[in-house]
This record gives C-alpha cells, sequence and structure tokens, in this order.
C-alpha cells in the first residue's frame, strides 16, 4: 500500500525559512511527476510546486522566487524549500502526483506568524 509522509513544518516568524520532506513506500518518486500542495483554512488544497521525473520545476505564482522543489533519488525523498515566507503561507502541506492519485498523507503543518 501506497504511503505518503511528510515531514518538516512547525512555526516560523515572517521572512523565515522551513524544509519539507515527503517519504514514501510504494511511490518511485523518479518515475512520477509529483507535487507540493497546501491547504490553507477554509480555503482548497492548491498546487504549489511539481517536478518531473527529469527534474523539471514549475510553481504557483504566489510561491515563485521564494520556494523550490527538489528530489533525492538515492533516499526517494521529496523537499520543498521555502524561504521568505509569509502569513498567507501557512497551511498544512502535503506531497502527492500530479494527477492526485495517492492517499493523501497527513500532512505537515506550517504556521508563519509572529
Amino acid at each position: 500500500q501506497v504511503q505518503l509522509v511528510e515531514s518538516g513544518g512547525g512555526w516560523v516568524q515572517p521572512w523565515g525559512s522551513l524544509r519539507l520532506s515527503c517519504a514514501s513506500s510504494g511511490v518511485t518518486f523518479s518515475l512520477n511527476v509529483m507535487g507540493w500542495y497546501r491547504q490553507a483554512p477554509g480555503k482548497q488544497r492548491e498546487l504549489v510546486a511539481r517536478i518531473g521525473g527529469g527534474g523539471s520545476t514549475n510553481y504557483a505564482d504566489s510561491v515563485k522566487g521564494r520556494f523550490t522543489i527538489s528530489r533525492d533519488d538515492a533516499k526517494n525523498t521529496l523537499y520543498l524549500q521555502m524561504n521568505s515566507l509569509k502569513p498567507e503561507d501557512t497551511a498544512i502541506y502535503y506531497c502527492n502526483g500530479l494527477r492526485q492519485q495517492y492517499v493523501w498523507g497527513r500532512g505537515t503543518q506550517v504556521t508563519v506568524s509572529s
């Protein structure tokens, strides 16, 4: 059974940084287009970054220039480096395939506030 496990969230002040990780049993990230999603309170889940099998990346306008998605194929781990965080980045962050084809993990909470 495929499992996605996100970690690395926490509380950070505005302009701070966090690095999120996503590990999986059952999914080989390098063979899939994978994404980081987030869901803020009262809002729909949205895709913020994705990475293709060949390493190409794409970002939502709201995070472009601040977030970087990457992948360690040896560890089969997906990362999201988040810099210059803003209060509006507060959300639960999840990883999944681009087609959201896997069961959602529990996510990791990111809270940005002073």
